[in-house]
């Protein structure tokens, strides 16, 4: 069992920054599911954890809406703007599973790791 999180490349966020929003990520799709079984499981475990990374916000989504169409759970985080992108709220990364690692494979084992 592993959860992927995937980051947006093109934003060229601050290391700390892209911690913090795959932290979010991380924890929302865990919170949001906690009984889950998948994620019980995980829990149980080492609960792994792979970073990836995609070059656009439209990438992102993709991933996203194919993992949702696999019956994976998945969460998106959107940064408020307030210390970076100049006030924007703007998507910065997803978090997806976990699941076995076949199918996490299936939708993001092409991606780079980060």
């Amino acid at each position: 069992m592993k959860q992927i999180l995937v980051v947006r490349k093109d934003l060229n966020m601050r290391k700390g920054k892209m911690c913090a929003q795959t932290a979010h990520a991380s924890l929302k799709v865990t919170l949001e599911n906690l009984y889950h079984p998948e994620v019980k499981e995980w829990l149980a475990s080492a609960f792994t954890k792979i970073c990836v990374s995609v070059d656009s916000e439209e990438e992102l989504q993709a991933i996203v809406a194919e993992a949702t169409n696999a019956g994976l759970i998945s969460a998106v985080i959107t940064d408020a703007g307030r210390t970076e992108f100049g006030g924007v709220p703007t998507v910065t990364c997803a978090a997806i599973g976990p699941a076995d690692e076949a199918t996490l494979d299936k939708i993001t084992g092409h991606l780079k790791l980060l």
